[in-house]
């Protein structure tokens, strides 16, 4: 993450978790708003402290958080809001397709019937959304695929995307399209990244992968390559 991106109020949360087993890299992110901040994605069962930890950092404490925005209802984006939602009283945010997921009306689609604790949506996100932040104004944009109704957000005064998993930048490529084995409908997935390839982008942030100096070239070859 550049200085400009921190000094307009946008911030990485790199944590190292347990999750299915295995230990893994997420990337929470946190917006700064008038109102406070903005958090983008709660992470996995015993994500909290490291995300406080992060908060402190920057000298806010968990109960500063005013909403907590989830992209999608995975565990690994969804699982720890429970926990989260015990020590903030924050209004939690998700597009409209994946709030039954996450409070519990529904299983996760990618479950093992062990699903996380539910938490209640108060508010069921569309495409186009906007919220104000301290980074100019922050969009919504549907990218269906890798879940039903997985959100991205866009933020064009600093031509950055908040990826979630419709991208990724964990693997061989500083940037790659969402992970065929995680994502249920590819063609709608593929669709989603040429949704992204419209839009004027410099840099991205991935919930996998962090922070990447890469954007609109990089998509539209990517989303070339989803389709061949």
């Amino acid at each position: 993450m550049t200085t400009e991106e921190r000094d307009a109020g946008i911030h990485v949360l790199p944590l190292t978790v347990e999750y299915g087993g295995r230990e893994i890299t997420i990337t929470p992110t946190l917006v700064e708003t008038e109102r406070g901040p903005i958090l983008i994605d709660a992470g996995p069962e015993g994500a909290r402290e490291g995300i406080r930890t992060h908060l402190r950092s920057l000298g806010y404490e968990l109960t500063d958080v005013w909403l907590i925005l989830v992209t999608h209802h995975d565990g690994d984006h969804a699982g720890g809001l429970a926990a989260l939602l015990e020590d903030v009283d924050a209004v939690v945010a998700t597009h409209r397709a994946e709030a039954p997921y996450v409070c519990g009306e529904r299983e996760p689609i990618k479950g093992d019937g062990d699903r996380y604790p539910p938490a209640d949506v108060d508010i069921e996100l569309a495409d186009g959304v906007r919220f104000p932040t301290l980074a100019g104004p922050m969009e919504v944009v549907a990218t269906p695929g890798h879940a039903p109704g997985h959100v991205s957000l866009y933020l064009p005064e600093g031509n950055l995307l908040i990826a979630g998993d419709a991208l990724v930048a964990d693997g061989d490529e500083p940037l790659s399209g969402p992970k065929p084995h995680f994502t249920p409908e590819m063609e709608q997935a593929t669709e989603s990244v040429g949704r992204l390839a419209d839009r004027e982008i410099d840099h991205v942030v991935c919930f996998h992968g962090g922070y990447v100096d890469r954007g609109t070239e990089r998509i539209r070859e990517i989303h070339e390559e989803l389709r061949a």
